[in-house]
């Protein structure tokens, strides 16, 4: 149980929302030509690669998690979510549809609290930045503890590149020493609340009594099928494995392939860096992965596949870039059908395409309900029926899921770091959280001439029939 929050605790978190708005005030009247600079300013300040570098190497010392090398790669959603940004409009008109009569005008959505993950502290802050920037919000951060220098550090950056251009720095706060009792009320009296975190401080935004966008658990599935090209898929499923050594909930998991390609698919995978586990070497390793209870275990999350067999009792070459395991049974009783969260993917044998959707339905059922699947296919049908039936909020079509479906320059996803689930993830929105999502809406509805079908049209075949009495 969280121990209550002091005077001088509640206090602090007040001041910080009161610096928030005052920093809001100060920028109210800023055009949209000056928003959009800061926010140019904002994403150099924090995309360049040398910055990147060092904030990444930070991350992996402070947190002991994720790869140093494929974290400065996260720059580019930076780079992303600027330009998604940069090309709508935030304030004033946004929006007009001349035959309903409707003009949208675009507001703040406040003071905004966003948690940050252990796992992104170098990436989360800068995309919240240039989103609530451009929408005149300010943002208070708070970070997990484990990522707490991290995030301070980079948060100091954003601070500074706005102090730069003679913002008010303010529009950016972090708490500097992050417990649940401070972020609890933090969350209570800001205006929104960006949840992007682990399930319990979801749970505890949208418990806070103030709005709230959260995320769901990933557990991303791949099917596989016979026209798929085996080396596209297995070179893709390598760079969503490996990226940040498999810390995000949307690198790959699970891939359920035709039983046509499966042993040249297996081989492709191996040849991609891929180390097949042993029967022994499995139990070795699931054993390792969870605890009594089904917790995974941190010693095994993003870890270079190397550490997590090692921590399992056994080792593997230091060429090997992810583990595999064969798994064909599907249930909360089978470990490996679940989430991850870490370089090493569990692959299934399929027959036929109904069995390959069965075996979607059932892993979802374990977890990831909400979030990512995909599938390397080019049969149209079974695109579509994998997508008439998949129980989540974003499908990947031949992509590398970890890197396409929070957004990539190759696909129309909006540039996130931030997942909704909608219902299925228990989260307001099945939508990539972006712009839209940041600020608030004054819809004004012009008349416009009668748009009334008749009770003909309307009622069709039941119109004047028998009425039940």
């Amino acid at each position: 149980m969280a121990s209550p929050l002091t005077d001088e605790q509640r206090a602090y978190v007040r001041t910080l929302v009161a610096n928030a708005r005052a920093a809001m005030a100060e920028i109210a009247d800023y055009d949209q030509a000056k928003i959009d600079r800061l926010c140019q300013a904002l994403a150099w300040a924090t995309a360049n690669e040398k910055h990147m570098t060092r904030i990444a190497n930070m991350a992996v010392d402070e947190t002991e998690l994720g790869d140093r090398v494929g974290r400065v790669s996260k720059r580019f959603k930076i780079i992303g979510v600027l330009r998604d940004a940069l090309r709508q409009k935030s304030m004033g008109v946004i929006e007009e549809i001349p035959q309903k009569g409707i003009t949208k005008y675009a507001k703040p959505a406040g003071v905004i609290a966003s948690l940050i993950p252990t796992t992104n502290p170098e990436q989360t802050p800068p995309v919240t930045g240039i989103y609530a920037l451009k929408c005149k919000d300010s943002v208070i951060f708070s970070p997990h503890p484990r990522a707490k220098k991290t995030t301070g550090e980079v948060v100091r950056v954003m601070r500074e590149a706005l102090r730069r251009q003679g913002a008010p720095a303010d529009l950016f706060q972090v708490i500097e020493k992050p417990s649940i009792p401070l972020t609890q009320e933090l969350m209570s009296i800001c205006d929104l609340t960006m949840a992007t975190g682990g399930q319990p401080m979801v749970r505890a935004a949208y418990s806070s009594g103030k709005p709230a966008y959260g995320v769901g658990a990933g557990n991303s599935t791949m099917v596989i099928d016979e026209t798929a090209n085996i080396e596209e898929a297995a070179r893709n499923t390598r760079t969503s494995k490996t990226s940040d050594f498999g810390s995000g909930c949307s690198a790959d998991g699970n891939l359920i392939v035709h039983e046509s390609i499966y042993d040249a698919f297996l081989a492709q995978l191996q040849a991609e860096g891929g180390y097949l586990a042993s029967d022994a070497e499995k139990a070795k390793l699931e054993a390792a992965m969870w605890d009594a209870e089904g917790h995974r275990t941190i010693e095994t999350v993003a870890r270079a596949p190397q550490v997590v067999a090692k921590v399992a009792g056994f080792s593997i070459p230091d060429d090997r870039k992810f583990l595999i395991v064969k798994q064909q049974d599907i249930g909360l009783a089978h470990r490996f059908s679940s989430e991850k969260l870490t370089t090493l993917l569990a692959i299934y044998k399929y027959r036929d395409f109904d069995q390959a959707l069965e075996m979607v339905r059932g892993i979802y059922e374990v977890g990831g309900k909400g979030h990512s699947c995909g599938i390397y296919s080019f049969n149209d049908d079974h695109i579509h029926r994998l997508a008439l039936v998949a129980p989540v909020s974003r499908m990947m079509v031949r992509q590398p899921q970890s890197k396409a479906n929070a957004g990539a320059f190759n696909n129309g996803m909006p540039m996130t770091s931030s997942l909704g689930c909608g219902i299925w993830g228990g989260n307001i929105t099945n939508e990539n959280v972006s712009l839209k999502h940041y600020m608030n809406v004054t819809w004004v509805a012009r008349p416009i001439p009668d748009d009334r079908p008749s009770d003909g049209e309307l009622f069709g075949e039941f119109y004047q029939s028998e009425i039940i009495e």
